[in-house]
């Protein structure tokens, strides 16, 4: 199968990642991603996490922005200026959550159609594109996926999207973001997934350091695995954020998601 087919899925992924405000939509397409799996496929469920902690963090970001903006109000066109640039440093970030949506999409779906083909492996490598279609051959065989696969693939995926999307995007968000007092709160994060607990959060000291948010990303998936997918997954409805019609039932949620896109799952 030629790269076209892959370039047609990512076209998929990105009219269903939505707009750049569509947090919840993407979360519905994570978790249909996983759910398709059979729980094998762990990176699409901790992206849905990463997605609606996202949301509350964005929140959060721009109320931070208005009240210190008001240092500046003495100067209305230089708090006009960082609140544009904080505005731009949001969008950025919304935008890589974006793509990761759809460049998981297409990634998953090409190899649960096509295989191991060498368009894939000169896109993703030969070890991720194994994994992939190993567990893809384990869900329709109804086969154990060892916990190690499940790692693996966890680690293959989220490298991936991190040295391909998420590490040249941040790099360039935070040379852009013209405003020293809040890029130095962006570059200390506290990351509290609904599944880590009470007052046991992920804190960052480097958010721009791809080895930083990589140690990171991988301490949250060995939480995950810890207290048991099931509940992390179940952890989804404690942000109530997501629509009642996900909550009630989430694979209607996606089909309406994907009919309103334009997305034929059949």
């Amino acid at each position: 199968m030629t790269i076209e087919a892959y370039q047609h899925l990512r076209q998929l992924g990105m009219q269903l990642a939505g707009g750049m405000d569509d947090l919840c939509q993407r979360v519905g397409v994570y978790h249909h991603m996983y759910r398709d799996s059979g729980g094998r496929n762990v990176f699409p469920l901790i992206a849905a996490h990463v997605g609606l902690h996202a949301v509350d963090f964005y929140r959060k970001g721009a109320l931070a922005g208005q009240v210190l903006s008001l240092l500046h109000v003495l100067w209305p066109r230089r708090r006009r200026a960082l609140l544009a640039s904080l505005a731009g440093f949001i969008h950025q970030f919304r935008d890589i959550n974006r793509r990761v949506c759809a460049e998981s999409y297409a990634l998953y779906y090409y190899t649960r159609q096509y295989g191991h083909t060498a368009e894939i492996e000169s896109v993703i490598g030969q070890d991720f594109a194994a994994l992939l279609c190993r567990c893809h051959d384990s869900q329709r065989h109804g086969s154990v996926f060892a916990p190690e696969e499940r790692a693996a693939l966890f680690s293959a995926f989220f490298g991936w999207e991190q040295d391909h999307i998420v590490a040249p995007a941040v790099k360039a968000a935070f040379l852009s973001f013209d405003w020293p007092l809040i890029k130095a709160l962006a570059l200390r994060p506290k990351i509290e997934f609904a599944y880590f607990g009470r007052r046991n959060p992920i804190r960052f000291q480097n958010f721009s350091s791809k080895a930083e948010r990589i140690a990171h990303g991988l301490e949250a998936y060995r939480r995950a695995e810890a207290i048991g997918l099931d509940r992390v997954e179940a952890a989804l409805a404690d942000y109530r954020i997501m629509p009642q019609a996900f909550v009630q039932n989430p694979q209607r949620y996606f089909d309406s998601v994907a009919l309103a896109a334009g997305v034929s799952q059949g």
